[in-house]
């Protein structure tokens, strides 16, 4: 593949790059991409930040265009026309005359991977900085990513969801239907012991009998120093991770009187932050008395080791964990149109010789690996494309709410049908919860539960205590047993047209849904 012109940004400033002998040159830079797609970095002393290819847009015009996001998305994904100053994080789908262009990367690149396109031109921009730093190679070869770059027909949505299997060459994904409790949207870390253990018993009651257990994870709220607030500053979600507070007393007791009801035992944490003392050389950055570990250490590595393998010693068998991407580049991922972190926000890994993609990959690994086989793993506010092939699941959209319906309908449901294609093609899709309480009319909430229930993605439920009503537990029940079963993957119908899909067909049949 040759593309018409490419660039690099060396300490600010752009240089074009000379194609010679297959290659793209500048000083001692070079670049190649070889029979497989891959493209090559080679420098020397040369620091490099990011490399441009562009190419002529000799495939589509006046195309639909539907981007990724670099982590979950924000309720912001939808077909429309193409943008050319709005980056697409890993890869972006255009479709016309009825045919599907896929333009993107392998998952697990060691770089983050940007497109831009209109008309004329299609722009991949790629990211091989070291933090905020432009980074040096010292002679390594670097293989930046693998282009994934091809045409579809067929139905639009099966062709989908072959491009992103092309993407993705080992994909992770659970072995079992992943449904259960998780009580942040009944109980938003107000929880404790008997909080947890009032609802596993009614994840159980509602789980058909013979089916796969159900999961029961415990979310924010059970750590030691967990503290909540109106202020800023006054919010702590951080470790240390080898206690629980008051609330909960012993973790392993809690495990066992979840195992005991008839549940699978899951855990949150923030594996990130931090207040307890540790080396100087292992922090990324202070924030007050709150630690960020730096992923790039070895000492910071095997802290996030011991936390881990703490949870499977306790008893539980499967792990989320959030935040991660946040605490890196001090934003969200909505924030990352431009730039992954923050302005002004300085990022100097410990690790200068590496790229930040091929940290947070390492990072992700280790979790996976103390984890061991027999614990899944749920990313949340983890980078999507060096997730997949690692975690089971992934959180895919922005907190849903048991407060909000709004939330619900921008994150959740515009999230299940735009991300939908890469469910069990790089992981196990999770839209999020479904927030039963007082506060959210069931009527909606029902239709929310069942697309979920029905789309063989997995399914959480959050009930509050004084919303499990007769007619909630038989919803909640009928939606579980739809959960548990094995069935093809449901699609959205209208998502062409429409950024929250209301037409879905799965092996249930079709249905239309009343968001509002």
């Amino acid at each position: 593949m040759k593309f018409e012109k490419v660039k690099i940004i060396t300490k600010g400033e752009y240089k074009d790059l000379i194609f010679k002998d297959n290659k793209y040159m500048y000083e001692d830079i070079s670049v190649s991409i070889n029979e497989n797609n891959e493209i090559l970095l080679t420098g020397n002393k040369t620091p490099i930040a990011f490399i441009e290819f562009e190419m002529n847009n000799n495939w589509f015009k006046d195309a639909l265009i539907l981007g990724d996001a670099w982590e979950r998305a924000y309720g912001d994904l939808e077909w429309k026309e193409a943008d050319a100053n709005k980056i697409m994080p890993w890869y972006f789908m255009a479709y016309c005359s009825n045919i599907l262009y896929g333009f993107g990367v392998k998952t697990l690149p060691n770089s983050f991977c940007g497109w831009k396109c209109d008309n004329d031109k299609i722009v991949l921009i790629v990211d091989v900085r070291n933090g905020t730093y432009d980074i040096v190679l010292n002679g390594r070869e670097l293989a930046a990513c693998t282009l994934v770059i091809n045409e579809y027909g067929g139905d639009i949505y099966s062709a989908a969801r072959e491009f992103c299997r092309e993407m993705c060459d080992n994909p992770k994904t659970p072995k079992r239907a992943i449904y259960g409790g998780n009580d942040w949207y009944c109980n938003y870390a107000d929880n404790s012991f008997d909080k947890i253990l009032t609802h596993t018993k009614r994840i159980v009651e509602c789980s058909p009998n013979g089916a796969e257990k159900p999961y029961m994870v415990i979310d924010d709220g059970w750590e030691i120093c967990q503290r909540s607030g109106d202020r800023e500053g006054e919010y702590f979600n951080g470790g240390p991770w080898k206690y629980a507070n008051r609330n909960f007393g012993d973790m392993k007791k809690m495990a066992d009187a979840i195992s005991a009801e008839g549940a699978i035992p899951g855990i949150w944490f923030r594996p990130l932050l931090t207040v307890e003392k540790i080396p100087q050389e292992c922090v990324l950055r202070r924030e007050g008395i709150m630690l960020v570990l730096d992923p790039s250490h070895p000492k910071a590595l095997n802290i996030i080791k011991e936390d881990v393998k703490t949870f499977t010693e306790w008893g539980y068998r499967l792990i989320k964990h959030d935040f991660s991407s946040f605490d890196i580049t001090k934003q969200w991922g909505f924030e990352m149109e431009t730039d992954l972190y923050k302005e002004g926000h300085e990022v100097s890994f410990y690790d200068k010789t590496r790229t930040t993609a091929e940290i947070i990959k390492d990072f992700y690994m280790t979790l996976k690996d103390a984890a061991g086989d027999d614990v899944l793993i749920i990313g949340c506010n983890t980078f999507s494309h060096l997730s997949a092939g690692i975690f089971e699941i992934q959180r895919t959209g922005d907190d849903t709410s048991g407060l909000d319906w709004s939330r619900t309908k921008k994150y959740g449901i515009n999230t299940l049908a735009m991300r939908m294609p890469q469910h069990e093609a790089f992981y196990a899709a999770d839209a999020d919860c479904v927030g039963i309480t007082n506060s959210i009319d069931w009527q909606l909430n029902k239709q929310w539960l069942d697309v979920l229930a029905k789309s063989g993605t997995p399914l959480f439920v959050s009930i509050a205590e004084d919303a499990y009503s007769d007619e909630v537990k038989a919803g909640v029940t009928e939606a579980f047993k739809k959960a548990s079963e094995t069935h093809n993957t449901s699609r959205p119908l209208d998502w062409l047209d429409n950024r929250v899909s209301c037409e879905w067909e799965s092996d249930f049949g079709a249905d239309k849904y009343m968001w509002d």
